[in-house]
């Protein structure tokens, strides 16, 4: 039995990392589900390290 992601959260993770990263559609798309899962973390930790770096300001 082969079970498919969800396409609507396959377009989030490539826009989002397309969008931060501004990599290519189909290197993201090529990746394995758990390559993007880990690049949307470092994504989403490197934008909470600056959000908190301006909180301080």
């Amino acid at each position: 039995m082969i079970i498919s992601y969800p396409l609507d959260r396959l377009y989030q993770e490539v826009a989002y990392i397309a969008y931060h990263f501004h990599w290519n559609y189909d290197d993201i798309l090529a990746m394995e589900h758990q390559e993007r899962q880990v690049w949307v973390k470092e994504i989403s930790n490197i934008n909470r390290e600056i959000n908190e770096s301006r909180k301080r300001r």
